[in-house]
């Protein structure tokens, strides 16, 4: 595999914070999300021949596309921590406070002046700038260098306060968490955890078991084989804790990817400790561009993961071409530079006897893929699909 570097291993059973991804976790997150007017499963797709051309059992891919209208799933996260800071901020029980609630006049009257901070590549920011907008706040998004126009107009357009800085995504975290702090009725809304900040990031990673609660409720038997997206690592988290628990006898083999110039998960599980990547991270997968892991996606994957996968910008590519021009009988998929990784490198790793080997993924291989966004950067989505 001449664009992936691999480290397999066997996985390790740790119960540090899987209980906090847990089935019941889900369906408390799932009830939330349900009642928003925009709500519904996002697509479950079998791919039955590309499952055939790479000698595996079944194939599915979880299109995030659709999530609201949005085009990624990072506002399930967003929106369940926003959530479950203004009940807290309300003395409200998580499952009192609803869509209807959060949008009530009550709770703009008490939100009035909160402002909601954060740093993003683009999907996260685009979620919490759609859930404040929805609750009557305002919002301050910061951005890292290179953002494509796309993503930032997106953001603007829910009327979000949004700046391009010059400097990566985790000096860009760092901004919004002072400016937060430094901001009246400052929150700061952020998929990472450091000390004194863990509630909200960690309600964030169960807003996405929503997502994983779909897709093993549409896949009608469980995976065998789970391929996640890793950038600060929650999303890959809540969805290896969940199905951990779920499937506690036979759990699927967790395979991470991140791409090269960003792969702190696999320097760190290279390493045995928290491993970051520090400046310019130049790579096309914008929404996994991220240099520091977040030690509760952390405190899960260092153990879980059966693979770590690095992976050069010419997988992606592939995976976008793979689902954008299926084999015959199979859908097409939209899928962007960060949701089509998962793709490309099961691509590359069923040619190399090897690694098909040290995976597991065989003709009775069961795999979940998830796209976890659309073409958010379209010049570039087209540019990938015009150099097939």
């Amino acid at each position: 595999m001449h664009n992936i570097r691999l480290i397999a291993r066997p996985p390790r059973r740790v119960e540090s914070r899987l209980a906090d991804m847990s089935p019941a976790c889900a369906r408390e997150t799932r009830a939330f999300h349900q009642g928003f007017p925009l709500y519904a499963p996002t697509p479950l797709i079998e791919l039955r021949a590309l499952a055939s051309r790479l000698g595996l059992g079944r194939l599915w891919v979880k299109d995030e596309s659709p999530r609201f209208g949005l085009n990624a799933f990072k506002v399930l996260g967003g929106s369940y921590a926003i959530a479950r800071h203004i009940a807290a901020r309300q003395g409200l029980k998580a499952d009192e406070i609803t869509y209807a609630a959060l949008t009530g006049g009550a709770c703009r009257e008490a939100l009035k002046d909160a402002v909601f901070f954060t740093a993003t590549d683009g999907n996260h920011g685009r979620g919490v700038a759609w859930t404040a907008r929805a609750v009557g706040c305002r919002t301050v998004v910061r951005m890292p260098k290179g953002t494509a126009d796309s993503r930032v107009n997106n953001i603007r357009a829910l009327g979000a306060e949004v700046s391009v800085e010059d400097m990566n995504y985790d000096a860009c975290v760092r901004l919004a968490a002072r400016q937060a702090a430094q901001t009246p009725g400052g929150v700061l809304v952020q998929d990472t955890a450091w000390d004194g900040y863990t509630q909200i990031p960690l309600w964030i990673m169960q807003g996405y078991l929503t997502m994983a609660l779909e897709a093993d409720e549409q896949m009608q038997c469980p995976p065998t084989h789970v391929f996640l997206q890793a950038g600060v690592g929650s999303m890959a988290a809540a969805v290896a804790g969940y199905f951990a628990l779920k499937y506690v006898q036979t759990p699927p083999r967790i395979v991470l990817l991140e791409p090269t110039a960003a792969d702190c998960f696999f320097r760190s599980a290279e390493r045995g400790r928290i491993e970051a990547v520090r400046g310019d991270m130049p790579t096309m997968m914008a929404g996994l561009a991220c240099g520091e892991p977040n030690p509760l996606a952390w405190d899960i994957l260092q153990n879980l993961p059966c693979a770590f996968l690095s992976c050069e910008d010419a997988v992606t590519a592939l995976g976008m071409r793979l689902l954008a021009r299926p084999l015959a009988g199979d859908a097409p998929i939209v899928s962007g530079e960060s949701g089509a990784v998962g793709a490309g490198a099961l691509w590359e790793i069923a040619a190399d006897e090897q690694a098909r080997t040290a995976l597991g993924l065989g003709e009775d291989a069961r795999v979940l893929l998830i796209s976890t966004e659309g073409a958010t950067d379209p010049v570039n989505y087209r540019r990938i699909l015009e150099n097939s």
